[in-house]
């Protein structure tokens, strides 16, 4: 499994809307994310492990797709960093 982290930002009309769908897909679904909607940042934030960027993008409500940033991340060795001097 690869790991990504994803931003789903929404507007502050849109946050019912976003988190009425995240509940809908289940409450573990829901408590991947977190949000900053709190706080005025209508975004949930997520570090998900999974097979494919499609399986990660199916996770964050179809309204809001299109918005949303799902970056592929890994860690370094510090042999792979001593590597690339």
């Amino acid at each position: 499994m690869d790991r990504y982290v994803v931003e789903s930002p929404h507007s502050k009309e849109e946050c019912l809307k976003a988190l009425d769908e995240m509940l809908a897909e289940g409450p573990s679904i829901l408590n991947k994310f977190d949000w900053g909607c709190k706080v005025g940042d209508h975004t949930g934030y997520a570090i998900i492990d999974a097979d494919n960027e499609t399986e990660v993008k199916g996770l964050v409500p179809g309204f809001i797709r299109s918005k949303a940033r799902i970056v592929k991340v890994g860690k370094f060795t510090p042999e792979q960093i001593r590597s690339f001097h």
